[in-house]
């Protein structure tokens, strides 16, 4: 159908249907209670209206429990079908898959910048797989932003200093429209670009022909060690094998959850969170790195999340730190940091 004519976007992810479905049903009870409201007053309008002789004062009206009830009732039922409809779709699309491809997106005035697994780069494009659940780890370099596809009934806020996620599954081969829905300066309206929904096959041939940066954790892996933090991780303060995804114990007391948003705010405010039994001595890289760069050290640390850490199992590289692993490969050790790279004093999120 040509997108002049429609009422709504096409439906084009595993759970545009159910998101569709919800609002319709929210129409049409609103539509439903509106007219019978508004038929119920024109009627009893009508039928109590004031008549010529008629100058007798109105019966006292004593109320009808029945009714009482049945106007409480109606209306309490119909919420919690609303309530638990809406928080049933709601978990379905704030939940992302384990096994959803991970690709960073930054939002910039007035452009998004995606990078995909393997390292490859684009602007205002982004290709993916057909039947492939797709998680996007997104950050703001400036302003808020809004990312929104319409077709798949996805939109999240992409803010400044934290990384916000957004996950679907496209059930449809085509090129969709992709907006920013938050305005975010005088070029906001031309922000857009499209997602492109490719077959399998057609997506790897599409990735091969590509020519990739670095891929995110092997960048990520470079500038843990151009920052010196191999000067201290793993020694003097802990170490990133096997953290992502763990519990972390914290001096207040307190015990968090080693994940995106712990790391980010690590290495960004090494204060903010520090780890039981060590100093805080981790100098703050506010200011100094990129989102993108942010991007990639995370994604090195997570690419370390099932590596043992124990030192007698593993190679290690400078502070007992294994440096990269690759799927089916045992961790390898990277080059130590050439002597003109700037050391940090301890450098590494401190937790």
């Amino acid at each position: 159908m040509d997108e002049r004519f429609r009422l709504h976007p096409e439906q084009a992810s595993s759970f545009a249907g159910d998101v569709d479905s919800l609002y319709f049903f929210l129409t049409a009870v609103s539509a439903f209670f509106t007219l019978l409201i508004f038929v119920a007053i024109v009627y009893f309008a009508i039928k109590y209206r004031r008549r010529p002789g008629d100058e007798e004062p109105p019966r006292p009206i004593l109320g009808s429990l029945r009714l009482e009830i049945l106007w409480s009732v109606i209306p309490f039922l119909f919420s919690m079908i609303f309530f638990f409809w809406g928080a049933r779709t709601y978990f379905k699309i704030a939940r992302p898959p384990a096994n959803a491809m991970e690709m960073y997106v930054v939002g910039k005035q007035w452009m998004w910048k995606i990078q995909h697994p393997n390292g490859t780069r684009e602007i205002n494009t982004l290709h993916v797989p057909l039947g492939q659940p797709v998680k996007l780890i997104m950050s703001s370099q400036d302003v808020i932003h809004s990312f929104y596809i319409p077709a798949f009934r996805v939109k999240q806020d992409v803010l400044p200093g934290r990384y916000t996620v957004l996950w679907f599954e496209a059930t449809k081969v085509g090129e969709f429209h992709l907006f920013c829905a938050e305005y975010c300066g005088t070029q906001h309206s031309g922000m857009i670009g499209k997602v492109v929904v490719m077959e399998p096959q057609a997506y790897e041939a599409w990735l091969s022909g590509t020519v990739p940066d670095e891929p995110p954790a092997v960048a990520g892996q470079r500038l843990f060690a151009s920052l010196g933090c191999l000067t201290c991780h793993g020694s003097q303060a802990p170490t990133m094998a096997g953290l992502f995804g763990s519990d972390v114990p914290l001096e207040n007391g307190r015990t968090v959850r080693a994940d995106e948003h712990y790391l980010r705010r690590s290495i960004m405010d090494s204060t903010a969170d520090i780890v039981q039994g060590y100093k805080p001595i981790m100098p703050s890289f506010r200011g100094q790195i990129s989102e993108e760069q942010l991007s990639s050290l995370i994604a090195y640390i997570k690419s370390l999340q099932n590596v043992s850490r124990n030192p007698s199992t593993m190679p290690s590289g400078p502070g007992g730190l294994p440096l990269e692993t690759e799927p089916g490969q045992r961790p390898r050790v990277a080059p130590e940091a050439p002597a003109t790279a700037r050391p940090a004093p301890t450098g590494g999120p401190q937790s």
